[in-house]
């Protein structure tokens, strides 16, 4: 059988991170998330930034471990030697990075139609056509693409926010607005499910570890380059939706398809048209990043008997996982012209939040076995805490599935 080609290095690795974190959320997710929490909708971020942060540091302590494609199955084997829940958690990965590649998908029409007018099947399945045949060309292809146009996403967005000084200048008149009531439950109950929402969008840095067999060093690199991308997203998650509240009213922030085109329609039409055509680049790389991760998933399970053999094909010289990435890449297709964006964030968030509690869960019992496994190496409490946010965040939502709730309105 062949095996996969270690190319990917640090910066890299970085970069391929952050390319589906700030694609798949920023330049899509903003306005969803001011539906519930208003012009609270910062805070959302924040909140959301603490749960990846504390998960992340799961993923880093036990990828530095494990370093193996399917990781997040490798981590629930390793605790709890079930090859039934190893398995479950494997494809429930695969359910995640699907749902949001087609949630990407449908975030990529909006910023298309800024310059062609084309109907959402055809700008969809453009756009998966192109991205299934990059991620079965070859890895090092795929992730120097997802590198540039990772850069290209993060110029895009240090220039909204240097047009968006001005707007930042207001900030302490405007700071009693934008604090919320501490005892008003309501309002943080809007913000909380606002912070549900914002989640999806630091999906991505868990991708990172189901490249394990491609990175040089992946002992010293996955855990520096996961902590790297949590990090820089998480600023410019929190900036960028001060920058919109401060900037768009509540009610064209909410309805809008392209939210940082219309942040910069506020100061430039020019700069508009250029921040979009950024913007697309960045969601299209989002799109790649989750094809090319759940492809690796799909073949480290395939290789480890938790799916069909197979699956774990290599190409003979292309060296990619070329059946998975297909097969990926049509049922995303199939979800994507099927469901509505905000909808398929939501349930992506839901599984992979779950997946997030039993890998904490797996850090937690693999810390306190005797003797703990060689080179596993954490503090104790941030899996117990990161296991209770994520807790705590599926009871948020079942409670609005339940009760329909919406969250604030202003």
């Amino acid at each position: 059988m062949h095996n996969l080609k270690r190319e990917i290095n640090l910066p890299m690795l970085t970069l391929y991170g952050l390319g589906t974190i700030l694609g798949a959320g920023i330049y899509v997710l903003v306005g969803k998330v001011a539906i519930t929490a208003g012009i609270y909708a910062p805070i959302s971020f924040l909140i959301a930034a603490a749960l990846a942060g504390l998960s992340g540091y799961s993923y880093s302590a036990l990828s530095a471990c494990f370093p193996k494609s399917a990781g997040e199955a490798v981590y629930i084997e390793q605790a709890f030697s079930k090859k039934w829940l190893s398995t479950c958690v494997g494809w429930m990965v695969i359910l995640t990075g699907v749902v949001s590649a087609a949630t990407i998908s449908n975030g990529f029409v909006g910023y298309l139609q800024v310059f062609v007018n084309i109907p959402d099947f055809w700008g969809i399945s453009l756009l998966l056509l192109s991205m299934t045949g990059l991620a079965v060309w070859g890895v090092n292809e795929s992730v120097t693409v997802t590198a540039i146009t990772t850069i290209m996403g993060i110029i895009g967005l240090i220039i909204i926010l240097a047009v968006s000084a001005p707007a930042f200048l207001t900030i302490p008149e405007r700071l009693p607005e934008l604090t919320p009531p501490m005892l008003d439950g309501g309002i943080w109950y809007g913000i909380l499910l606002g912070a549900f929402l914002a989640f999806y969008a630091f999906i991505g840095f868990e991708d990172m570890v189901n490249m394990a067999e491609e990175v040089k060093q992946p002992e010293r690199t996955l855990p520096k380059a996961i902590i790297g991308a949590i990090v820089i997203s998480s600023l410019f998650y929190y900036f960028i939706a001060l920058a919109a509240i401060l900037q768009l009213p509540l009610d064209t922030l909410t309805a809008s398809k392209a939210p940082m085109t219309d942040i910069m329609r506020e100061h430039s039409e020019k700069g508009a048209w250029f921040v979009s055509l950024i913007s697309l680049a960045a969601v299209v790389n989002g799109a790649l990043v989750q094809i090319i991760m759940g492809a690796r998933v799909l073949y480290g399970m395939g290789k480890q008997g938790m799916a069909p053999v197979w699956l774990a094909t290599i190409h003979p010289s292309r060296k990619t996982p070329y059946i998975a990435t297909v097969l990926l890449g049509l049922v995303v297709w199939v979800l994507a012209t099927s469901f509505h964006l905000a909808t398929l964030a939501k349930i992506t968030s839901f599984i992979i939040i779950v997946v997030f509690m039993l890998v904490n869960i797996a850090l937690i019992r693999l810390l306190r076995a005797k003797p703990a496994h060689p080179g596993l190496n954490a503090k104790p409490w941030v899996p117990y805490l990161g296991a209770l946010m994520c807790a705590g965040f599926l009871v948020i939502q079942l409670i609005q599935i339940l009760t329909g709730g919406q969250g604030v309105s202003h």
